[in-house]
């Protein structure tokens, strides 16, 4: 299946099985903003789960925090987004679209890099064992000069987004012959900044409002707090202040389904740390969110690092942790280190002293900062798009049938098992909606009568429900039942008394942290 078809499929498939709906679709919906649906929810929450407990619970170091989203405005003007969080964009005149100069760059930076891939793989099928992937890059004509257009315009790109350099940008579009993807053509209007922060006013009358603005992130919040936190927590350096919280940017090029909204929900950790020890931070940081994310087994080969070409104004070091989408390897996890821009912008336009006091070296000091920033939603994209599969399957009159199938860790899924009768008679209704009763202060549990054995099988399928307890006539005899596996369909006779211990086993979030 195409990669596209794949997308397209598994946007279907959220909105059908009750993950994600369009915002507002009964008047006709509201661009780039979406609802969790009561299964979209569930994961949403187990995946917040995750990132906290690993967070808060694993590191004696870093405590939690929920800050405001209305802030004072001078805040944003310390941090500098009033006057520097702008996307470069671009016009194309024929279409009508609107796009950001910088990603469409980036994306022609990936296909170049497509094609040494594709010769790469080109190669090992005819070299088969012998083949020699370092060699093969270092000397093949087609993969170095495709190499060297790459690392050209890294350099030239890189220079112009350091320096705002905005005709710069438009003159790398123009020479790259970077083409609109609607309209296929190159006739572009000038690279302009657009400010991506919302504003409101917050007072009783229009004439004494304040203009204020919804937060485009969460760590400020984290940054205006780091003394009462650390005051009222005794905490010493290194620390860190953990936070989950819902972020707004005006997104004008907002696409690809959840990966880039208007309202967002971000995961936070800020880590303070002594000046000087920031870089072996950062790459301390870099290896721990990299295990967080392969510990959920969708496969180490489809995420990757990626150093930023352009330093934010406040970094000393930056780089993403991306996962292979269906739409190619993009960002889900910004590693920073964020020197002490944040605290030392705070201290001069509050005038209040944001200064450690560091027992152990008798001196005070501003420290600096790790920031790990995870999109919750680009999160629970990935998460999706790595569990979604269709499998053919061969029925015993020789035909083949489809299922469509979400492989979600257990302890994400947000149904844990289904317990069906077989049939609607002869007691099993009852005895499988007191084990719903029983179980369900333990976990997610779901009654489902509906339809064959077969149908309600498929259907949990396609939720995710890793196990399903059927309850048949054998039941009424020796109070056993069948759990049914979803990854693999193989199905296991047990008790009605060990139910409870081996879900228990299987779907603890435990086993997983104690990886980590």
């Amino acid at each position: 299946m195409a990669q596209e078809d794949k997308f397209k499929k598994l946007v279907a498939h959220c909105k059908e099985y009750g993950y994600v709906f369009p915002s507002s679709e009964i008047y006709d919906g509201l661009s780039a903003v979406y609802d969790y649906g009561q299964y979209g929810v569930e994961l949403k929450n187990n995946i917040k789960k995750y990132w906290w407990d690993s967070m808060v619970l694993l590191n004696d170091n870093i405590v939690g925090l929920d800050s405001a989203i209305f802030m004072h405005p001078t805040i944003w003007k310390a941090s500098g987004h009033v006057d520097a969080f702008n996307d470069p964009l671009i016009d194309n005149k024929d279409s009508k679209k609107r796009y950001r100069a910088d990603v469409l760059i980036e994306e022609h930076l990936a296909k170049i890099d497509d094609k040494i891939t594709k010769e790469v793989e080109k190669a090992r099928e005819r070299f088969g064992e012998s083949f020699d992937e370092k060699k093969f890059r270092e000397t093949n004509p087609r993969v170095l000069a495709n190499q060297l257009k790459i690392d050209d315009l890294n350099t030239r790109f890189s220079k112009a987004l350091n320096e705002t350099d905005l005709v710069e940008l438009k003159q790398i579009i123009i020479d790259n012959e970077i083409v609109c993807p609607i309209s296929g053509t190159r006739n572009w209007t000038d690279v302009r900044q657009f400010n991506l922060m919302f504003s409101t006013e917050m007072g009783s009358t229009a004439e004494g409002a304040n203009k204020i603005y919804l937060r485009p992130e969460t760590a400020q919040g984290i940054f205006v707090n780091f003394l009462n936190v650390q005051k009222t927590g005794r905490m010493k350096i290194p620390f860190g202040i953990a936070q989950i919280g819902k972020a707004f940017r005006n997104e004008i090029v907002a696409r690809q389904f959840i990966f880039r909204m208007r309202e967002f929900e971000q995961m936070e950790m800020q880590f303070f740390v002594q000046p000087g020890t920031e870089l072996e931070w950062f790459k301390k940081w870099k290896e721990v969110r990299m295990k967080w994310h392969q510990a959920l087994g969708f496969g180490s080969e489809n995420y990757r690092f990626h150093d930023h070409v352009k330093l934010a104004h406040y970094a000393n070091a930056a780089t993403d942790i991306e996962f292979k989408f269906p739409f190619g390897f993009k960002e889900v996890e910004g590693i920073h280190s964020r020197t002490d821009y944040d605290l030392k912008q705070h201290q001069e336009y509050s005038g209040k002293k944001m200064q450690y006091f560091d027992p152990e070296k008798g001196e005070s000091y501003i420290p600096y900062v790790i920031e790990t920033s995870i999109g919750v939603d680009r999160m629970f994209l990935q998460v999706i798009s790595a569990a979604y599969h269709e499998e053919e399957l061969k029925k015993e009159d020789g035909s083949t049938d489809i299922r469509v199938v979400l492989r979600l860790p257990s302890f994400l899924a947000p149904v844990k098992l289904a317990v069906m009768p077989l049939v609607k008679k002869d007691g099993l209704p009852e005895i499988a909606e007191k084990i719903v009763h029983d179980l369900k202060f333990d976990f997610n549990c779901q009654y489902d009568e509906k339809d064959s054995i077969g149908r309600r099988y498929r259907r949990q399928d396609a939720i995710g429900t890793p196990y399903c307890i059927t309850i048949d006539h054998q039941t009424l005899e020796d109070k056993s039942v069948t759990i049914r596996y979803r990854d693999t369909m193989e199905q296991e006779r047990v008790s009605i008394e060990q139910l409870k211990e081996i879900i228990k086993e299987k779907v603890s979030i435990q086993g997983l942290l104690k990886k980590l």
